[in-house]
């Protein structure tokens, strides 16, 4: 897992529960902590530090991925705007990952391993998002649908139809999108 990813997590808690608790979860998790945007990291220690949050806070892993997932996209809007400047809407942005936000996260972080999408966009007001990665990070993608959403100022209904970690070969949301 590329830096960039553990820096916003870092930002993401220290933001939400101050300086102390970044230490407080790299020392629960075991870890050292010495995180560069453009290093790469085992995903292991993305998932002890996950683990030590659910752990700390006493929720689910899948909560804190969504909640990282929020949080974390306001600052990846504040960081490279212009990836989100050419669009109007979340539906827009969403649909660009494949073709312009991927292919530019490989370029400014080579070596990125990202998630793969397919859409289906054949039923009206329905966005069929398919999410397959090795990862199995659908959590965080939730939670990067909804920071979307509210980056643009909408809301989103999601449903989650399938998943990988119920046996699924990948996971399929059902998003519509409502104006805030």
């Amino acid at each position: 897992m590329k830096g960039i990813v553990f820096n916003l997590l870092e930002e993401a808690v220290s933001d939400s529960f101050g300086d102390d608790a970044w230490d407080r979860l790299l020392d629960a998790a075991d870890l050292e902590g010495a995180y560069t945007s453009l290093g790469s990291y085992d995903d292991a220690e993305i998932a002890a530090l996950v683990r030590a949050a659910a752990e700390a806070l006493k929720i689910p892993e899948d909560t804190v991925l969504r909640w990282f997932g929020r949080r974390a996209m306001p600052m990846l809007a504040q960081r490279y705007p212009a990836l989100f400047a050419s669009h109007a809407n979340a539906r827009s942005f969403l649909l660009s990952l494949n073709s312009i936000i991927h292919p530019e996260v490989c370029k400014l972080y080579p070596g990125a391993q990202t998630p793969v999408f397919d859409f289906d966009t054949s039923v009206a007001g329905l966005l069929k998002i398919g999410y397959n990665s090795r990862r199995r990070l659908c959590a965080l993608a939730d939670g990067f649908m909804h920071g979307a959403a509210t980056h643009f100022g909408e809301r989103i209904e999601l449903e989650q139809h399938e998943c990988m970690h119920r046996g699924d070969t990948r996971c399929v949301f059902h998003l519509r999108f409502e104006p805030q």
